[in-house]
């Protein structure tokens, strides 16, 4: 009996040495489980653009939570092997061939665990035979001479405000992009009163205006990946001066987009002379956003506010705009061959009695647009008459019952002169144009508004081919009631109208070869 509990007694301690092994053997196991770490993740760049023979730095981001032991690149020199990291900027000094062409670079990355794990990436490097721009971002304010070159990119990250005192200038064939933004966010160049832009293009080289999704490179006249009518990529580009401008209860007003309580936002003045700079040869595109779709606040491809006389705006294409193409509030500065097409708004719109001249125009609508012209008078008690001549409308995609009107809307006191405007491919009995009238609240006695100057001659249609008139009213006063237009009222605005023969734009061949109206095939 004795024997076999001291045989009991040493089974007992075998079972218990072979458990203590296995817990031992699990536990390390175990341990090994928990220590093994995932492979190395490597982010690659892209967008890589370096010019042939020339050289660039590659920067891989890579993540080792087994730690960086080594890394190896199949071309080019890694500057610093970021040895026992688990995550780190991995830079590759690359030197591009002789020849144009997309180029790869695989970087390999081994951990220093045991065994150890590796991974690869591959990297595409755009090698081309011109020079690869310079992308400089600009935010802010401009407060002093500034000039743009046209090596290089300019990227709006903001609004941008040239400020009183500093000019900005922008050399023939500079691109402008702005990053993406709408409402009160957008992004855009303003020039502030006392500010001035100085951006003289050429055919050749024109200064363009776009998004930064448009891929567009310095020495091309447009870009190969944006869809034509897209809109509402940026905001747009803004000059304010010190010209005078008729508003309620004062002589200057804030731009629309910019907050009431930013003083640059300002415009408006006592010089009619003055000068916010140069834009010739110059295409804006693919830009205009909602402010307040309420109050029907936006920004246009071009906002001119109170821009002075002394300012010269020539050879301006606005394109693919969700907005306006142009909008004058007040001022007296005078455009020449100005090119407005595919806006989704109007295409020129006058404000606050803008009092200068637009000669040579053409304005090309789209079935989503809403008139070719909107245009108002004084809004405060200073009145001003502005000039629209030698101008051509086509409705490409314009027409349908929905058009009336399409042809232009005169109200709020409109006043000035509109010569030689020529109306081309709208629908039968859809080319009017419309003028509003107003009456006090008795609906009889008449207050003054666009249809009481054309009658009394204040406002002068003439030289313009059109289907017929169309006089309308708003609510009295901003209520809710409404009189009747005045019975004859079409025939006597049409009376007033002289048709004789326009023949449109005077010179149709200023916005050939340069223009992205001209590359789509719009003109």
């Amino acid at each position: 009996c004795g024997e076999i509990l001291k045989q009991i007694t040493q089974m007992k301690k075998i079972l218990t040495l072979i458990a203590l092994a296995g817990i031992v053997t699990f536990t390390a196991c175990k341990k090994d489980e928990e220590t093994s770490k995932d492979s190395p993740k490597i982010t690659v760049p892209t967008g890589v653009q370096v010019q042939v023979g020339t050289s660039t730095t590659l920067a891989f981001e890579v993540s080792a939570p087994g730690k960086i032991k080594t890394v190896t690149a199949s071309s080019g020199t890694v500057v610093d092997q970021m040895e026992g990291e688990t995550s780190a900027t991995i830079e590759v000094e690359y030197t591009a061939p002789a020849t144009a062409g997309n180029q790869t670079v695989t970087l390999t990355v081994a951990d220093a665990q045991s065994p150890a794990k590796t991974s690869e990436a591959v990297a595409t490097v755009e090698v081309t035979a011109e020079p690869v721009p310079e992308v400089v971002v600009v935010s802010g304010t401009i407060d002093a001479n500034t000039t743009w070159s046209a090596a290089n990119i300019y990227e709006l990250a903001s609004k941008v405000f040239v400020t009183e005192g500093a000019t900005l200038t922008i050399e023939a064939g500079t691109i402008v992009k702005s990053r993406e933004g709408n409402g009160s966010s957008a992004t855009g160049l303003y020039i502030a009163r006392g500010g001035k832009i100085m951006a003289v293009g050429t055919p050749e080289k024109p200064i363009i205006f776009t998004s930064v999704l448009d891929d567009i490179q310095p020495g091309q006249l447009q870009g190969s990946n944006l869809d034509a009518d897209v809109s509402q990529l940026w905001g747009g580009l803004v000059l304010l001066g010190k010209a005078p401008i008729s508003v309620s209860g004062g002589t200057e007003a804030t731009i629309e987009g910019v907050a009431a309580s930013e003083p640059l936002g300002l415009y408006g003045g006592d010089d009619p002379a003055d000068n916010s700079g140069t834009l010739k040869y110059v295409s804006i595109r693919h830009g205009g956003t909602t402010i307040d779709p309420v109050a029907g606040k936006d920004i246009n491809g071009l906002t001119l506010g109170g821009v002075g006389s002394g300012t010269t705006i020539e050879n301006v294409e606005i394109i693919y705009n969700y907005d306006d193409g142009v909008e004058f509030f007040g001022g007296s500065v005078n455009v020449k061959n100005l090119l407005v097409a595919h806006q989704e708004d109007d295409g020129i719109d006058i404000d606050q009695a803008y009092s200068g001249t637009i000669d040579n125009f053409m304005v090309i609508l789209t079935e989503n647009a809403d008139d070719a012209f909107e245009i108002d008078g004084p809004e405060g008690s200073l009145t001003g008459k502005f000039t629209v001549k030698n101008g051509t409308v086509v409705a490409d995609g314009a027409t349908g019952e929905n058009k009336k009107g399409h042809a232009g809307d005169f109200k709020s006191k409109a006043m000035g002169t509109f010569n030689n405007v020529k109306y081309e491919g709208f629908a039968a009995d859809v080319l009017e144009i419309s003028f509003r009238a107003s009456y006090q609240t008795d609906c009889t006695t008449t207050k003054t508004d666009a249809f009481s100057n054309l009658i009394d001659g204040e406002l002068v249609l003439s030289n313009v081919n059109y289907d017929g008139a169309f006089v309308y009213t708003e609510s009295v006063d901003g209520s809710d009631m409404e009189c009747d237009v005045e019975a004859g009222a079409d025939a006597a605005a049409e009376g007033k109208i002289t048709t004789g023969t326009a023949t449109g734009a005077t010179d149709a061949s200023v916005w050939d070869d340069w223009t992205l109206s001209s590359l789509s095939g719009l003109l």
